[in-house]
């Protein structure tokens, strides 16, 4: 999907989000989230959910695969957390395993900002822990790029589980690659890619929230 085609979604997203209810000025908390819309918020191009078409207004069940085509881009909530799926992606939502939520990042970037409890992203290269964070998965053929946005994070390699690093960030100071096998560094420091501060700020203004750094775009 071309940058600007993107920037004009965002735009469309952020102005059902804020325009018709203001969300963020009336003061709405976590606690009220059941009041915030379900399911997918907007739909852009090819997205598939368990092979079927979507369409705006669509639930997500425990075991879902959400699939994007080449020109894909879908932002959705499930209870108090908010995702944003890019073009080729796929990913399954959510799962529970003792007690924790699991969303899988198959193939693809999904960027994601969560509510308080425990929660997991799982690549087919890395186990990220989270609790209230706001984090970018881009899941490679032969690697995993995170970002903790900001918030705790616990992140693991499943090829290499002794290879391990927890992470509290506020404002992107910890991205890492995960290589999948036979790299001298299992986990190492990376640069801030493809995911913006704009798009954070969109994500939690659909469940009430701002990120730690405010409502105005920094530097990403």
């Amino acid at each position: 999907m071309d940058i600007e085609r993107r920037a004009l979604l965002l735009r469309g997203i952020a102005a059902g989000a804020l325009g018709s209810a203001g969300l963020l000025g009336a003061g709405i908390t976590v606690a009220q989230s059941a009041r915030f819309a379900q399911g997918f918020r907007r739909v852009e191009g090819n997205i598939q959910i368990n092979g079927l078409p979507v369409q705006v207004g669509m639930p997500v069940q425990a075991g879902d695969v959400v699939t994007t085509g080449p020109d894909g881009l879908a932002t959705l909530v499930i209870g108090d957390d908010a995702f944003l799926i890019r073009d080729n992606a796929e990913t399954r939502f959510p799962g529970v395993t003792a007690g924790v939520r699991v969303f899988t990042v198959i193939a693809g970037m999904m960027l994601s900002v969560f509510g308080p409890g425990r929660k997991r992203l799982d690549t087919p290269f890395a186990t990220i822990g989270i609790r209230g964070s706001g984090a970018f998965v881009e899941s490679r053929a032969d690697l995993t790029y995170a970002c903790i946005c900001y918030g705790h994070a616990d992140l693991q390699s499943t090829q290499a589980p002794q290879a391990r690093e927890t992470v509290q960030t506020t404002h992107h100071e910890s991205p890492r690659f995960i290589h999948g096998g036979g790299a001298p560094r299992v986990i190492e420091p990376a640069p801030v890619i493809n995911h913006t501060d704009e798009e954070l700020i969109l994500l939690e203004s659909l469940v009430g929230r701002v990120p730690p750094f405010g409502s105005t775009p920094g530097d990403y």
